[in-house]
């Protein structure tokens, strides 16, 4: 089978050039920017970097920023940022009971990015151990515990099927076969409780963590309780895409499909994602990260199709990433983040139209990959 090659599918060039310079100016002076703030960058407040908690959830992305602009560039100083970052963060290790679910996001695509690169054995050594924390959350009904505090131990969230990659990783590395499971069990439990049969997604999913029987599944970030949160949806696209990668299980591409099919026919209109696709028309509230997420996905999934079913996904991959950086990117050096419509939750309403270094981060990851770089941050030991 001749699967869907996206290097020679992708022919506008002076685009890829344009964002390439881009993203150079912006990045550096974002690296400045975070100096000057001494802090792990996440969202900005008047311009300049805002500071938040080391064992803050996003706080992997800044370094994987870096890391994905030292493949574009080759230029030291993001090498430089992301080793600094990587250091800070062994804080939040050291404070381990604070940490989630997402020691993915926070480990495995910088310190597990810089071991592939570099044998650096402090940055395996900071990944596997996200990895056992990550397996300790893991409920033998078959589902990961996604955030602390009592009353939650049967909480699971759709957000982790990103976060699955690091266990993969884990028994690639180390040949234990226990990490494999506890992910596959969990994206099995995704596909029967979270991904509904139009491939629109539950956010929370509450489960007896006794007996494992469902509780409940309420709107979380989303509008409401059974609609359609927009980055939950990019998360279990990208995720299960991750998922087949990682294991070569078909139901996994397949419920990526489903999920991306459904994510395509709620955009057409101008490519731009809603925050919940089942919000009320006012206010119009859009998210810059689901539709980046997603777009990366949608490229990763052409790629493991036949050409003429791949085209569909990555032809709808560019007109997302284009209709936001058209909509939505600020260019001038006069803030350090790039995209001004990402959204944290449709009910936080300071959180509407913010910035993110995540949203930014998986534009830069979908140019890199534009460009013909390989290396995928979610399976870098690949």
């Amino acid at each position: 089978m001749n699967t869907f090659n996206i290097t020679s599918a992708f022919q506008d060039a002076s685009w890829i050039r344009d964002m390439e310079d881009k993203l150079n100016r912006k990045m550096a002076y974002a690296i400045g920017k975070a100096r000057e703030a001494g802090c792990i960058p996440y969202t900005t407040d008047g311009k300049a970097w805002k500071d938040n908690p080391i064992g803050w959830w996003t706080n992997g992305f800044w370094p994987a920023n870096m890391w994905q602009m030292f493949r574009m560039t080759g230029d030291q100083i993001y090498r430089d940022e992301a080793v600094r970052a990587e250091q800070m963060l062994d804080a939040a290790l050291q404070d381990f009971k604070n940490l989630s679910h997402d020691v993915g996001f926070m480990w495995l695509i910088q310190s597990g990015v810089r071991y592939a690169l570099e044998q650096n054995q402090d940055s395996f050594d900071r990944t596997l151990y996200a990895a056992h924390m990550l397996a300790s959350r893991y409920n033998p009904n078959g589902f990961i515990r996604a955030w602390n505090g009592k009353g939650r131990e049967g909480w699971a969230i759709v957000d982790c099927m990103m976060n699955l990659p690091l266990l993969y990783w884990a028994t690639e590395e180390t040949g234990d076969p226990r990490f494999r499971q506890i992910a596959m069990n969990h994206a099995d439990t995704t596909i029967k409780y979270f991904v509904r049969p139009d491939g629109s997604c539950n956010h929370i999913v509450i489960f007896d963590p006794e007996t494992g029987a469902f509780l409940d599944n309420p709107g979380g970030q989303g509008y409401e309780s059974g609609s359609s949160w927009s980055r939950g949806q990019s998360w279990a696209l990208y995720g299960f895409v991750l998922s087949w990668l990682h294991t070569g299980e078909t139901r996994y591409l397949d419920t990526a499909k489903q999920v991306a099919n459904y994510f395509i026919s709620q955009i057409t209109d101008d490519w731009m994602p809603r925050c919940d696709f089942r919000q009320p028309a006012e206010p119009d509230i859009r998210d810059n990260a689901a539709g980046n997420i997603a777009a990366c996905g949608l490229i990763e999934l052409a790629r493991a199709l036949p050409e003429l079913e791949g085209k569909l996904y990555f032809d709808a991959a560019i007109r997302i990433l284009k209709a936001q950086e058209k909509d939505a990117a600020n260019w001038a050096l006069d803030d350090p983040a790039i995209f001004t419509k990402c959204t944290s939750a449709w009910h936080d309403i300071p959180g509407r139209h913010m910035t993110m270094t995540y949203g930014d981060y998986y534009f830069i990851e979908a140019i890199n990959k534009l460009r013909g770089d390989n290396l995928l941050f979610w399976y870098p030991n690949r």
